[in-house]
């Protein structure tokens, strides 16, 4: 025979059958265990010293399997749909004075509705009897909280006090006997109400000033006033001292204080004496009465800060020798004693929601009930932990009452109307797991049945239409329209920078569906510095034919030149289909370019700048003014060859153009900045000549590739990434520092004997001062390395387009080498631009641009990247990367035909032979392809070669 045991108070024996398993339990031994006759469960009592535990369950098992630490359910209620509840909300007791000392149960609700219960036993999961609900009324106003006790100044009968936030309404219930069972009837009759002046937040109630066999009731509003009734009279008001916002309230009847938690985080005790003597805050003309003399000042008794704000304070009445304050806060659980000082704390490590004190066995303990956010029901002796019971919803408010001989259920209720009776302990699990039954396979028949799915699968494929039919036409077509003009007003976050005006530019995107579009949501991505006004819409569903417009703002955010000045606009979306009517998701893109205009301005060309390239072209000389309409200023001249450009957040860049040639100068003060300029250049020669339907159009770049320029932009990069792990190890050594200096000084502060502290509290000052100066310097390096990297990026991208012009490079070509020199979008402490481009390039030099098909390698390295320690080797394989593309050598990902492709695992990087890294500089032939004249230098004097031609020295001047 198998018995059940389901203890009130936890933590003392779990009974197994005949085994008893104690938990720290000075005193447990069984009364009595016998089988009964009528066939039913045996039943175990247990005593504690000379008394029986209060609030013993006796419940016979259940042929049923449930975890041994979950809260029991011995009654439940499901209190209506998208009702609110909170703390306040719920209260037990004999409202109806019926004498039996049954208590019942009182909820009312943000919406207006009180409900009277009166739990009987039931089967779990079963439905809530009639008569187990006494009452239900349909209130006008919300119900902040409710509570029971003597409020009627002629009568000793319970009563019960509903708050609203207008009002107190003090109400009796009274029972109408009938004839039948179920023919009592409830009902609610008012007995007295007092219309509020202020909106009240929460309320207390107890004997004030030592009256006996009466209760008064205080109210707190919302703007820190008490507002005191003694029954059917207003007594006085009193405002709090430096009130902010309301916290909990409760009284001290040993004390007869009041006790609360300001908005300062702290706890406050006000004595009852003190309130009513203290001057009267019925208005708010507080100076002039003190001025009369009508009060005193109100000051709080004593005050306790705890350092966060209290969910709820309870004072438990059961021990009338001392009293003892419980807070409960957000992180901690505080016990303190009736004139401030604290007993103990108990630290939380969860979010509580609730909790309730209550007697406990052990003489001079308490015990607690705490509700987390977890569903968890957690029960403490002082600070220690005595059971964990897992409930089926987050309480908001407990309490503990007795029903039909039942003491100690608990009554949980949850912010969605979960209503609980649960009482804590364990039931037997007599599910035993079946018995597995070895049998052989017949391989046979799972073939043939194998074959039977898939034919299946196979014709229902066919038939469903699971997956929308790819169409030729998209289900939903993006179409992004740039501004011609500037806004008039800017949506720049930076209206200055560098003495210019950030200007912002207005992008349009319109989605037109095809089909049938269910929850679109549109997101904008551009590169920084560049920014938009807003990055994500929601849009709403569209029908078939239908179209939306998104309109935003693109401006510069930054105080450096942007890489890219395109945008990714990816709208996703569902389209429903007969078996899916939810929608199958579906992803649309586009991308968007943003003018040159929006991060320059016109300027006055300059004659001399530190870094040049030369761009050719095969047809004649063309006017920069029908190339750049919209950045060439008005002038009297027809023939315009030079024009200036004036970044917002960068230097000055020139173009100039040759008249008698097909030569075109860019030039500036600093490398990177020459991107932007000449891939606008580019762009706009091919739209300009396919405009006047010239096909034989071929842009050139004759100069040596500027490798040194580009290397000077590597070691700045590099240099902020070593600058970043140094930093990095200093704040570690220093952060290590620090918490040895805290250990020395909290072994000194506690130890009994005093003794001198040896300046260790200016070594931890000048520690933390160290620790912050390196912070600081950190994120200025963070910062730092961000521009850095995007300057990275703009020299890189120039380099590739001259790569690209010199050796007239595909479309296949040029992304094979954009995506090796520029494999990421952002620096990372794991993975940085000089070891994955090292590792990239390294590849292609021991495959596509080998020597020959039998120096490609073929051994596979799994070595994980790491951070170089200098750029030395990367500049080797640069170099020789475009050495050998100078040679002839094109850029594939497919193998050569007599020779196998090496397969290279993600993060290997084979070295480069030191003979091949020195081939340009032996190889004779390297002349031709890098020809000894310069069309980028740093040096003053060298001549240009364009300027043998005869053109003045406007068109192409000197580099001197």
């Amino acid at each position: 025979m198998h018995c059940a045991v389901i203890l009130y108070l936890p933590g003392y024996a779990v009974w197994f059958g005949r085994y008893c398993v104690h938990a720290k339990c000075s005193v447990c031994f069984c009364r009595g265990q016998e089988e009964r006759k009528d066939g039913r469960e045996p039943v175990v009592l247990l005593e504690v010293g000379s008394s029986l535990i209060p609030g013993l369950v006796q419940v016979p098992c259940q042929q049923r399997s449930m975890s041994l630490f979950k809260a029991r359910e011995w009654w439940s209620a499901t209190l209506g749909d998208g009702d609110e509840f909170d703390q306040g909300c719920l209260c037990v007791g004999d409202v109806d004075n019926s004498g039996s000392g049954q208590d019942k149960i009182v909820v009312g609700s943000y919406m207006g509705l009180l409900r009277v219960f009166s739990p009987r036993p039931s089967k779990p999961g079963g439905t809530l009897e009639p008569e187990e609900q006494l009452l239900e009324v349909q209130l006008r106003d919300p119900v902040i909280q409710v509570e029971v006790g003597k409020f009627v100044s002629c009568s000793d009968l319970l009563h019960l006090a509903v708050l609203h936030p207008r009002k107190l309404s003090v109400c009796a219930i009274a029972a109408t006997a009938g004839n039948v069972e179920h023919g009592i009837q409830y009902q609610l009759r008012l007995v007295y109400e007092h219309n509020l002046q202020r909106i009240a937040c929460n309320m207390t109630y107890g004997p004030f000033g030592g009256v006996t066999g009466h209760h008064f009731i205080c109210i707190q509003s919302m703007d820190g006033m008490l507002m005191f009734f003694e029954q059917e009279s207003y007594v006085f008001g009193r405002l709090l001292p430096g009130f902010l916002l309301p916290g909990p309230l409760s009284y001290c009847a040993r004390t007869d204080t009041f006790i609360t938690v300001s908005s300062t985080r702290q706890v406050e005790s006000y004595k009852y004496q003190t309130l009513a003597v203290a001057t009267d805050a019925d208005t708010r003309k507080e100076s002039e009465q003190q001025k009369v003399g009508s009060g005193k000042r109100l000051v709080a008794d004593w005050t306790l800060m705890i350092g966060e704000q209290a969910l709820d304070i309870c004072i438990p009445s059961f021990n009338h020798s001392a009293s003892t304050i419980f807070v409960l806060g957000e992180r901690n659980l505080y016990c303190l004693k009736d004139n401030g000082q604290i007993l103990f704390m108990k630290k939380l490590e969860y979010n509580p929601s609730c909790f309730l004190p209550y007697a406990s066995v052990s003489e001079g303990t308490t015990n607690s009930l705490v509700g987390n956010h977890n569903n968890m029901l957690l029960v403490y002796q002082d600070v220690t932990l005595k059971w964990a019971a897992q409930l089926s919803h987050v309480p908001v408010a407990i309490r503990v009452a007795n029903f039909q001989d039942l003491k100690g259920v608990v009554v949980t209720l949850s912010s969605e109307g979960q209503l609980q009776c649960s009482y804590l302990g364990t039931d037997p699990a007599l599910y035993q797991a079946p018995k597995v039954e070895a049998r052989e396979i017949n391989y046979e028949e799972m073939d043939s049945e194998m074959k039977e799915l898939q034919k299946i699968i196979k014709e229902t494929s066919k038939v469903q239409d699971i997956l929308p039919k790819a169409d030729k036409e998209d289900d939903l077509t993006i179409t992004p329209s740039i501004s011609i003009n500037m806004d008039t007003v800017s949506q720049a976050a930076i209206s200055e920078i560098g003495g210019l005006t950030v200007p912002s530019i207005t992008v349009k995107i319109k989605a037109k569906s095809r089909v049938t579009v269910l929850n679109p949501k549109l997101t904008v991505c551009v590169q920084p510095p560049l920014a938009v006004t807003r990055e994500q819409f929601v849009l709403d569903s569209m029908g078939p034919g239908s179209s939306i417009l998104v309109v935003f703002s693109a401006f510069l955010n930054g105080e450096y030149p942007p890489a890219d000045l395109g945008g990714d606009v990816a709208v996703s979306y569902s389209t429903p289909t007969e078996l899916n009517p939810a929608g199958v998701p579906r992803v649309a893109q586009c991308q968007f370019s943003l003018p040159l205009r929006l991060v320059s301005y016109p300027a006055s060309p300059s004659k001399n700048a530190n870094y040049k390239i030369t761009i050719d072209t095969n047809k004649p000389p063309v006017n920069l003014s029908e190339i750049f309409p919209d950045l060439v200023e008005k002038s009297d001249e027809e023939h315009v060859n030079a024009l200036g450009l004036q970044l917002i957040a960068g230097s000055r860049v020139t173009l100039l153009a040759s008249k008698t040639s097909q030569r075109y100068r860019i030039q500036s003060e600093a490398f990177e900045d020459l991107w932007l300029v000449t891939k606008d250049l580019v762009r706009r020669f091919e739209k300009h000549f396919a405009k006047h339907g010239i096909r034989d159009y071929r842009c050139s770049f004759t100069g040596p590739i500027p490798l040194l320029e580009y290397f000077e932009t590597v070691d700045r990069h590099f240099e902020l990434r070593v600058n970043a792990e140094k930093y990095q190890d200093l704040l570690a050594e220093r952060a290590v520092q620090f918490r040895a200096i805290q250990r020395r000084l909290l072994t000194r502060f506690k130890d009994k004997t005093p003794a001198p502290l040896q300046n260790l509290d200016t070594l931890m000052e000048g520690t933390y001062r160290q620790v912050v100066a390196l912070a600081d310097a950190t994120e200025e390096n963070r910062a730092a390395l961000c521009q850095a990297f995007t300057r990275l990026r703009s020299a890189t991208h120039l380099i590739i387009l001259l790569i690209g012009l010199w050796q007239n490079l595909g479309k296949d070509q040029t992304a094979i080498l954009e995506s090796t020199l520029l494999p990421l979008l952002q620096d990372t402490p794991q993975l940085g631009w000089e070891e994955s481009v090292d590792a990239a390039v390294s590849h292609l030099l021991r495959t596509c641009l080998s020597r020959s098909s039998k120096d490609q390698a073929l051994n596979l390295t799994t070595s994980q990247l790491s951070m170089p320690k200098d750029t030395s080797r990367l500049k080797k394989h640069i170099t020789l990367l475009c050495d050998r593309i100078g040679k002839g050598g094109r850029l594939s990902l497919s193998a050569e035909s007599n020779a196998q492709t090496p397969i290279v695992m993600p993060g290997g990087c084979e070295p480069i032979p030191e003979s091949d890294l020195e081939e340009g500089a032996a190889d004779q032939e390297s002349v031709a392809t890098f020809p000894k004249q310069r069309h980028l230098t740093r040096k003053k004097g060298r001549q240009d070669p364009t300027e043998k031609t005869g053109e003045d020295s406007r068109t192409v001047p000197e580099d001197g």
